[in-house]
């Protein structure tokens, strides 16, 4: 899966130093629902991605203020990872 990912963030695609700089940062978000109760559910698919990548990355969540957020670097690139502490339906 992490492969796949690479490949469309365009990790090791950029051919030029113009298309370098500009992709130099990502913020990655995934979709899910807080709690529980969905936990282990296709409605937590974006956040179990997240938790895989940061796992993969060593990069542990923390706490911001309406969200989980985690950040990364990967092969001269910043990743900010996101998971929204809000229910995605409201």
């Amino acid at each position: 899966m992490w492969e796949k990912l690479k490949t469309w963030l365009g990790f090791g695609v950029a051919n030029n130093e113009e298309q370098i700089d500009k992709m130099k940062k990502f913020l990655v978000v995934g979709l899910g629902n807080i709690g529980d109760k969905y936990a282990n559910t296709r409605h937590n698919i974006g956040f179990r991605i997240l938790d895989s990548l940061a796992k993969s990355l060593e990069a542990p969540f923390k706490s911001e203020r309406f969200a989980l957020k985690s950040e990364a670097r990967y092969a001269g690139r910043r990743l900010i990872l996101i998971k929204p502490g809000t229910f995605m339906n409201l």
